[in-house]
Formats: C-alpha cells, structure tokens, sequence
C-alpha cells in the first residue's frame, strides 16, 4: 500500500464553507491532477466538485454524474476543463478503462466519486479527499467521528481530510483556508 506524502484535516459547518475550501483547492489544480473523493451519500462529494469547478473557472451548472458516468464542465478561460465521474456502479479499474478517461487526463483536471481502488492506475500522483458528516455536529464517544448520510441538511459540520500521494503533491497546496 502506497503511503500518503502529506495529509490535513479541515473543518466546515456549511455548504458554502465546504465550497469555499473546494474553490480554494481549485485554484492551484492544473491539467493531468487527478482527485479520488469519498464520503457516504450526502457526505458532500457533489457539493465540494461546486466549489473546485469555481475555482477552476469552469462552465457552472456542476450536478453528480451518477446516471451518465462522466460529465465534462468546459474551462470559460485558459485553464483546464473538469472530468467529473461517479464511479459508484463501476466494479473493476477495467470498467473505468472502458469509458476512456486516460483521453482527457493530460488536458483535464479529473474528479472521481467513489473511485478508491478503481483510479489509482491512471496517475503517479493524486489527492485523495475524504468527506465526513458528523452526527449533529459532534464526534462520537469513541474519538471517532460518527457519520451520518442523511442529505436532510447540508449545513452542519464535515471533517474534509485531504491526503497527497506522488510527486505533484510533494508539498500541500497553499493557501487553503
């Protein structure tokens, strides 16, 4: 198993916070990033693609792929475009194969849903972002955050732990709030 160059722990209490960190990420991204993101249904995932797409300066209009696969939102400037995949219904790194997204990933910032253990084959280096909500805001006895995946309310508060693998992400991406 690979180890992670770096790894950071955010903390929003709200929609709008979890894009605002997503905007900031976006802005340092450039063609060939790769970003693997997990959480459970209503975790954020979709949210958190909002606000790396404005930061990237794409077309706006971000929803989840989950019934196409892969949406492609268009760069409105000079920067790269955004792959979006939801990989929840994939079974294989040979399914991921199939919808061809080595095609796009040296002139694309590629963002996959559910992707551990499918993607990783595509880059040497990649952000790995994991998207957990808290029960009512507040950590479980345990030390452990629990996790609750209703999607009744986006305004409360998520861990957001992004980790760095291979050389792009030697060092963390700076400023991020």
């Amino acid at each position: 198993m690979e180890a992670p160059v770096w790894e950071r722990d955010y903390r929003t209490s709200s929609a709008a916070q979890t894009q605002d960190l997503a905007r900031a990420l976006g802005a340092s991204l450039r063609a060939g990033d790769l970003l693997l993101l997990t959480g459970e249904l209503g975790a954020g995932k979709t949210t958190f693609t909002q606000g790396l797409g404005e930061g990237l300066g794409v077309r706006p209009g971000i929803i989840s792929p989950t019934f196409v696969l892969v949406r492609i939102h268009p760069s409105l400037g000079s920067g790269p475009d955004l792959v979006h995949v939801d990989a929840y219904r994939l079974e294989s790194a040979g399914e991921i194969d199939d919808i061809d997204l080595e095609n796009t990933m040296d002139t694309s910032v590629t963002v996959v849903e559910w992707g551990r253990g499918l993607v990783e084959h595509l880059s040497d280096s990649r952000l790995e972002i994991t998207l957990l909500r808290a029960t009512g805001g507040a950590a479980g006895g345990s030390g452990e955050l629990v996790t609750d995946f209703s999607v009744e309310d986006d305004d409360e508060e998520r861990t957001i732990r992004i980790t760095g693998y291979g050389p792009r992400w030697e060092s963390a991406p700076l400023p991020i709030p």
